[in-house]
This record gives structure tokens, C-alpha cells and sequence, in this order.
């Protein structure tokens, strides 16, 4: 069984206008640096870039004409004629009225008010990030293959762990057999045991994670289906997938490390997972979610006295 490195949402209709900036900053991290560059002027100023031969924006940004057409179509669209077209939909819907932007930066000696003001709009973007930039059909192959599958085994580490976990107990309450490995020699001799008809699920933000992705690698071996939910989706999880779900890979800031931003876009992209899942399995999922609310009844009531 063989999966080659995937192109990057190779056959994709190209984004809509809204979702270009939010794949800029999923897919900025991974560029190089002078298609960084190209990247970051079409997202900061979409109207003035628009206005822009592809001549011009090379000169603009420093770059070459071929790195603008690649940047473009590293974005998911065919050539800088189409990626013009997006720009000038992204510039007319900024115009429409959309609120001024807040800096999410956090400066150690900010209001707590404040704190809770940018981490907000922060959390925000994020999770408009993920929603725009996450592959429907990707996520729908992946609901398909674990709504029928014998087992779900999760894999994640540190932060990513927790969202694991979270998706494992999701999928228990609804009578699926899941499990979570945080710890890297337990999931791989669990991954050994998986065959055709499971399911294995990475979560990693960077992509390349070596205790998640060794396990998921023995999963895909072995024949069962692969999940990657990940920021980098050209990170080396994605050789190992057979669906990848991208998150938003928001700006990392000293007092807002990777783990916080990187976890409310898993937990969405977990949250669609499940969802999914239990509508694929609804005459069994509901009874099995029914009798688990009935179970632990007794303890959100309050207490004799």
C-alpha cells in the first residue's frame, strides 16, 4: 500500500475570495520565504494587489514573475489571472463593512480587559480560519470511514493529546470502540494490531510530530484508513494520510504559544468530526448517547441531604 506526497489541494475548486487569508496563514509557514513575501502583500492589501500585473507584484515584493505563479497556485488557484479575480472579491468584501481589525498581541502589561478582548478576536479568527480553509470532502470521506470502522485508534501528543482525548470519549458515548495514545510506544503497539476497516487519526499541529507519526505510518501500513488533522498540510503526517483535515495556524506570540491557537481549531475540526459521525450512526448513537446522559444523572443532581 503506497501513498505519495500529496499536492497540495491538487484538484480543489480554487477558494472562495473570503477564505484566501485564511489560507494564506495556514499555508504561509510552509512557503518559502520570497513566496512569503507574495503571500503576505495579496493578504495585507488584496485592493492594491489586485490593481497589480503579475509584473508588478513581483516588483512590488521583491520576487520573481514564476514566484508569484507559483504562490498563486500554491493558494488553489490555476494562474495569477484567477488569483487577481479572488483579490478583487476579498477587497470588495473588506469595503462592505467588515469591523476594524484588532491586534491580538498581548503585551505582558495589558488591562486584563484587553486580554480578554484580543484572545476573543483571536479565538475567533481562528475558528473562522479553520472553517474556510477545511476540505468538506476530505472531512466527509473521513465521517464515512469511521462511522463503519471496527476501531478508532487517536493519536497526539502535549496539547494535541487533550484534543484527543476529547474526541475519544466523544466517540465512546455514542457506542464506538476509540481510543487515545499520548504515550508513543503504547500507540505503536497498538497501531500493529490495526487492519483494512480501522481507522487511525493523527493530530498534530506542526505535521511533524515523530511520536505521531510513527504510529499513524504503522496504521497506513497495515492497512487502515488515516486521518491527519494538521496546520501543515504538507507537513510529513500527510504522507501517511489518506484524508488530511487542515487547521488554522494562527500567529504565535510569546504569551499566546502554539498550543493555545492550535487547539480551538482542532477541537472545531474534532466537533465536525463527531457531528458527522453521529449523524452517519444516528439509530445507534442516539440510544448510546441517551443511556450515557442517564448514567451520570445522579451526579449533576443535587445532593440529598
Amino acid at each position: 500500500m503506497t501513498n505519495p506526497v500529496k499536492e497540495i489541494f491538487s484538484g480543489d475548486a480554487p477558494p472562495a475570495p473570503a477564505a484566501l487569508a485564511a489560507k494564506v496563514r495556514t499555508l504561509a509557514p510552509s512557503m518559502t520565504r520570497s513566496m512569503q513575501r507574495v503571500a503576505e502583500a495579496v493578504a495585507d492589501d488584496p485592493a492594491g494587489c489586485a490593481a497589480l500585473t503579475v509584473t508588478g507584484l513581483a516588483e512590488l515584493t521583491g520576487t520573481s514573475e514564476a514566484t508569484v505563479v507559483r504562490t498563486a497556485r500554491l493558494l488553489g488557484y490555476p494562474g495569477y489571472r484567477d488569483l487577481r479575480l479572488a483579490l478583487a472579491g476579498l477587497a470588495a468584501h473588506q469595503q462592505s463593512g467588515r469591523a476594524p481589525a484588532v491586534t491580538a498581541d498581548i503585551a505582558v502589561d495589558d488591562p486584563i480587559a484587553d486580554v480578554v478582548a484580543k484572545l476573543a478576536y483571536d479565538e475567533q479568527q481562528t475558528l473562522a480560519d479553520t472553517a474556510a480553509g477545511l476540505d468538506t470532502v476530505q472531512l466527509g470521506a473521513a465521517v464515512a470511514a469511521a462511522a463503519t470502522a471496527r476501531r478508532i485508534d487517536i493519536y497526539g501528543v502535549g496539547a494535541s493529546s487533550l484534543v484527543g482525548m476529547d474526541l475519544a470519549q466523544k466517540l465512546l458515548r455514542i457506542g464506538l470502540v476509540a481510543h487515545a495514545h499520548c504515550d508513543p510506544h503504547l500507540a505503536v503497539t497498538n497501531a500493529v494490531q490495526l487492519r483494512s476497516g480501522d481507522v487511525a487519526i493523527a493530530i498534530t499541529h506542526s505535521g511533524s510530530t515523530g511520536d505521531v507519526i510513527e504510529p499513524l505510518r504503522v496504521a497506513f501500513d497495515r492497512g487502515a484508513t488515516t486521518v491527519a488533522i494538521t496546520g501543515r498540510p504538507n507537513g510529513p503526517a500527510s504522507q501517511y494520510a489518506d484524508h488530511v483535515l487542515t487547521t488554522s495556524t494562527a500567529r504565535e506570540s510569546e504569551l499566546r504559544p502554539a498550543a493555545m491557537s492550535s487547539r480551538t481549531s482542532q477541537l472545531l475540526v474534532v466537533d465536525c468530526l463527531f457531528i458527522g459521525i453521529a449523524q452517519r450512526t444516528y439509530e445507534t448513537a442516539a440510544p448510546a448517547l441517551a443511556a450515557s446522559y442517564e448514567a451520570l444523572a445522579h451526579r449533576h443532581s443535587p445532593r440529598n441531604r
